[in-house]
């Protein structure tokens, strides 16, 4: 194999015994594995992060099928490559079978108009559509042609899957670096598998850098070290990209955690944003929403904390905005929690949209023009003020709703005097 070629691209595997992870879709008692190898495959969705395996993938079913293989980039690609490849397909002097297996990377990049153009062809059969993406298919991708698709979710290779890929690709004289005497220390590989952050592709180029641009020592030897493998791997990459779908499962991750009172993982969650370059405003408002939606009458000095915070992120900015984050997310998490005004609105709402709830009681109403008073507008309201305590017994819900119970403090809340 031409050795200019990218190491990871070199060490792709060629059949479905030589795949290494995604064990839950692909281990030898799964759909996925059985289908390939009777190629039997129908149209799927390929969904997971950056250097999972979805184009390796695509390329073991373009070496075991006997299907016209195409593949197709979805930056690049229009309607028109697409019929070209149907008219292609349905030409049966070149394609004896009549179907094309058509891989299309970042499909969630087509716009509706070239999802719908593959419509009727994955539904005839024509074409057996598999789809790379990153992005979450069932927010980016055309429901007609999901429910025509079968989607299997991958995900970020195991440390243990890397290091096996590693070592493969060391001793492997023909496609890997077996040809040159590498010496790699102890825990260097393992440091690269932790570091590449589950994609495969960045422990590769990181070990090529190294084997490539490490001088031999006297007795011809590529002596790799920890220290050379650090210069030579990029930075670790934060888990999730700000503006794709885990940055909903990190937030959501991020919430729930302040919810249940887990200030270190909270910490941890803020930092996985903040990593990821997430915007400091947006957490902030995240962080204000869960001190009224879960704290609330519990500890209302939350809300303050919290506001007080947004206010401080929006006037000082980052870097030093990620501490008035932490505090305020923090304090959120560790106050006693109580969800009462928060089920409490929304049972109100409920009521409000589904029911007749009857007239506003006359005696609380306003009557700001002279005259209204004849018509009952304020007669009979009773000022709180002018009874002991401040306090006076009268009714304030409609007729139809007088008993109705929308706010149902617990224990956990302040006693307000």
């Amino acid at each position: 194999m031409d050795k200019n070629v990218p190491l990871a691209y070199r060490m792709c595997p060629t059949n479905i015994d030589e795949y290494v992870g995604q064990e839950h879709i692909l281990g030898k008692d799964k759909m996925l594995y059985r289908l390939i190898k009777a190629d039997r495959l129908s149209s799927i969705i390929l969904w997971g992060p950056p250097g999972c395996g979805k184009t390796s993938l695509a390329r073991v079913i373009a070496h075991s099928t006997k299907n016209k293989f195409e593949k197709l980039n979805a930056v690049a690609a229009g309607v028109a490559d697409i019929k070209n490849v149907v008219e292609e397909s349905k030409n049966l002097l070149l394609n004896p079978s009549g179907k094309t297996v058509l891989f299309i990377d970042e499909i969630h990049r087509f716009n509706k108009l070239q999802q719908d153009a593959l419509l009727p062809y994955v539904e005839n059969g024509t074409i057996i559509l598999i789809g790379a993406t990153t992005e979450n298919p069932f927010f980016s991708v055309n429901k007609a042609l999901i429910s025509r698709s079968t989607v299997f979710k991958l995900e970020s290779l195991t440390e243990a899957d890397i290091l096996k890929v590693l070592k493969n690709a060391i001793i492997d004289k023909e496609k890997g670096l077996g040809n040159y005497d590498l010496k790699i220390e102890d825990g260097v590989l393992e440091y690269i598998a932790e570091l590449s952050g589950g994609d495969v592709r960045v422990a590769l180029n990181a070990i090529e850098i190294a084997a490539m641009t490490t001088e031999m020592d006297a007795n011809g030897d590529i002596t790799i070290t920890k220290e050379i493998a650090a210069e030579c791997i990029q930075k670790k990459k934060a888990q999730f990209d700000k503006n794709g779908d885990s940055h909903y499962d990190n937030i959501s991750a991020f919430i729930k955690s302040m919810r249940g009172g887990d200030a270190d993982a909270v910490l941890f969650y803020l930092a996985r944003a903040l990593y990821a370059g997430e915007d400091p405003m947006f957490l902030a408002r995240r962080i204000a929403i869960c001190a009224s939606e879960d704290v609330g009458m519990a500890n209302s000095n939350a809300l303050v904390v919290a506001n007080a915070a947004m206010q401080a992120v929006h006037q000082i900015g980052m870097p030093e905005a990620q501490i008035i984050l932490a505090h305020a997310a923090t304090y959120v998490a560790r106050s006693p929690k109580s969800n009462a005004s928060y089920l409490g609105i929304y049972k109100a709402l409920g009521d409000v949209e589904s029911k007749d709830t009857g007239s506003i009681p006359m005696h609380i109403r306003n009557a700001p023009a002279e005259g209204m008073e004849q018509f009952g507008y304020h007669e009979g309201y009773k000022y709180p003020h002018d009874y002991p305590n401040h306090e006076v017994e009268q009714q304030y819900l409609p007729d139809k709703m007088v008993g109705t119970k929308y706010y149902v403090p617990d224990e956990t809340e302040e006693k307000l005097k």
